[in-house]
């Protein structure tokens, strides 16, 4: 587990971020696949925006439901069942499902407590895990905990999501 330790005071939009994504794989004729829960889409969207995007994004899933994340990404019920959706464990599940169904070079996942409810004394509103997985097995996951209103947590965890730099090669 990391924490994170990037600023989020000068995140570039969905968008932005993605522009800048689809630009550095695309130029190395890599693929991502995205598994979403919080931000419902939202990264799957940012890059559907930027033109020339079906040369690197083909598959995306929006898991907001355990069910959607067991039957459609493959994350085993004892991981949900025991660390819940909001965890480390899940999204790493969820970002080795997505890569593993949609044969990409990196997979993004996401699940976190937007709000305004929802929230507990062990995972407060806010709270968000981002995993990233690569092609060779290696996985990356960080826990971020950021109360915003619900859109601008949504767009910031997109963002964040977009702009690792576990995605360079």
């Amino acid at each position: 587990m990391a924490c994170s330790s990037r600023s989020l005071d000068h995140l570039p939009s969905p968008e932005e971020a993605a522009g800048f994504l689809v630009r550095r794989l695309a130029g190395q004729g890599r693929t991502i696949a995205t598994a979403e829960s919080c931000t419902g889409g939202l990264i799957a969207e940012s890059l559907t925006r930027i033109p020339g995007s079906s040369s690197v994004f083909g598959y995306g899933w929006v898991t907001y439901a355990n069910e959607a994340k067991h039957d459609l990404l493959g994350v085993p019920w004892d991981i949900l069942n025991e660390f819940g959706a909001v965890s480390e464990q899940t999204v790493c599940a969820m970002a080795s499902g997505a890569r593993l169904r949609a044969d990409a070079d990196f997979a993004v996942a996401v699940s976190g407590i937007a709000g305004p409810d929802g929230g507990s004394p062990g995972k407060p509103v806010g709270t968000v895990w981002i995993a990233w997985v690569r092609r060779d097995g290696s996985v990356h996951a960080e826990r971020l905990l950021h109360p915003l209103p619900r859109q601008e947590f949504r767009s910031m965890v997109a963002s964040y999501a977009l702009m690792s730099p576990f995605l360079d090669v």
